[in-house]
């Protein structure tokens, strides 16, 4: 990488890391060597994030994810996670139709009650 290359990557950074060329060479490769670790780790988190939404919702219909997953694979049911998230957050009764349909699809998903929280009434 030539000189004029180097600093024009290291434009912004901080003392003299953004003037002084040995110092400016180690931290744009850093840099370089961070950014292409970070967009792998980007696809991650967001599939976690995902992940999480898809499990909160359908926790609210007393199914797991696993089992979730499991009944919409069984019925042929192809959503990635990152629609499948979108629709719990967003569309609600569309969602519960999906645990509906993966409820009847896999028999561990029966429907569990919550348990009632009278945490506060037995206090008082």
């Amino acid at each position: 990488m030539n000189k004029k290359k180097v600093f024009e990557l290291a434009k912004g950074f901080r003392g003299r890391a953004k003037n002084c060329i040995r110092i400016a060479r180690e931290r744009v490769e850093k840099a370089l060597q961070y950014s292409y670790r970070d967009r792998r780790n980007k696809k991650r988190d967001m599939r976690s994030l995902w992940i999480m939404r898809i499990n909160a919702g359908t926790r609210q219909h007393g199914v797991n994810y696993g089992n979730f997953i499991h009944g919409l694979t069984k019925e042929n049911i192809q959503l990635n996670r990152k629609v499948l998230s979108e629709i719990s957050m967003h569309e609600p009764y569309s969602f519960k139709a999906l645990v509906d349909v993966s409820r009847t699809a896999f028999p561990g998903n029966k429907a569990v009650v919550p348990p009632k929280k009278d945490g506060l009434a037995m206090l008082v």
